[in-house]
């Protein structure tokens, strides 16, 4: 497994051998085991026999969705209606955030599971996660904005710095994606999300062990961590996809690893968002 949400290198493996298969093509070698900057074949006939995934054609498929999550998200912020001023200053009426927002939302995560289990699906099944989730990104954008202008916008250059910089970090090798730093970043990531989980079940029973999302030392530091973690996990989902593109993996991965990319940004973006929120309101 990578130390992506999403990306798994068991996948790519089962996808890779089931059209090596049926193309009857000798497997080049383990998965990973290939050196780097290698390019696999990308026309069918040639060693793989089957059209296989490029970098181009992952930046493509990633590059459309993060633009559908964008409009999506756009439109979902639109949507939310804000409390207003009378002519005496006081607020008049509240939030309220359209109920088809929040169910749009959840089928976009739907989706996102079905991109996730069946790749085959993704090229489909991505952008409609896109569209559904975005809208619900959108919605709690705004929410956010409520509490503090412009921090939306801070949010999402924030996001953009970071993926440059993770993205300069990675190609250079200044950072080398080593097995023990896979480790170490899948190890925290599934911390992160135990956590996401034992929180979200305590409030079931009316417990708040949300304390990372107050805007206490311990909080913010807890949401830096959590930051960081989101941002490693995009040098795994670089270092990921130069692999399955050099092991050959079919060409309809490309829209499988391009929403893994996209989910790890967007959940990079709702924790900068977080955290962005909570400093300004120090």
């Amino acid at each position: 497994m990578s130390g992506s949400p999403v990306l798994k290198e068991q996948t790519f493996q089962r996808e890779i051998s089931a059209a090596r298969q049926h193309w009857g093509a000798a497997p080049p070698g383990a998965f990973g085991g290939a050196p780097r900057g290698a390019q696999a074949p990308s026309l069918p006939g040639r060693a793989t026999g089957y059209s296989t995934m490029t970098i181009g054609g992952t930046a493509t498929a990633t590059g459309v969705l993060i633009l559908l999550v964008s409009i999506s998200a756009a439109v979902g912020y639109s949507q939310v209606v804000q409390p207003e001023l009378d002519r005496f200053g006081r607020v008049v009426g509240g939030l309220n955030v359209p109920p088809w927002v929040i169910i749009a939302g959840l089928v976009g995560f739907v989706f996102g599971l079905v991109s996730s289990f069946v790749p085959k699906a993704a090229r489909f099944t991505a952008p409609l996660y896109a569209l559904g989730y975005g809208l619900l990104v959108g919605a709690i954008s705004a929410l956010y904005n409520v509490q503090t202008q412009g921090v939306v916008l801070q949010a999402v250059m924030a996001t953009m710095a970071v993926t440059a910089v993770m993205w300069f970090l990675f190609v250079s090798r200044i950072i080398k994606v080593t097995q023990r730093l896979r480790t170490i970043v899948m190890a925290a990531t599934l911390g992160i999300f135990l956590m996401y989980a034992v929180a979200a079940i305590a409030s079931l029973f009316g417990a708040d062990l949300y304390f990372f999302r107050h805007p206490t030392a311990l909080g913010i530091g807890v949401s830096v961590l959590i930051v960081g973690v989101a941002a490693f996990n995009l040098l795994l989902d670089f270092d990921f996809v130069e692999k399955a593109v050099a092991m050959g993996s079919p060409k309809y991965m490309e829209w499988y690893a391009g929403f893994g990319i996209t989910v790890t940004l967007v959940w990079l973006y709702l924790e900068l968002l977080r955290l962005l929120s909570m400093l300004n309101r120090r």
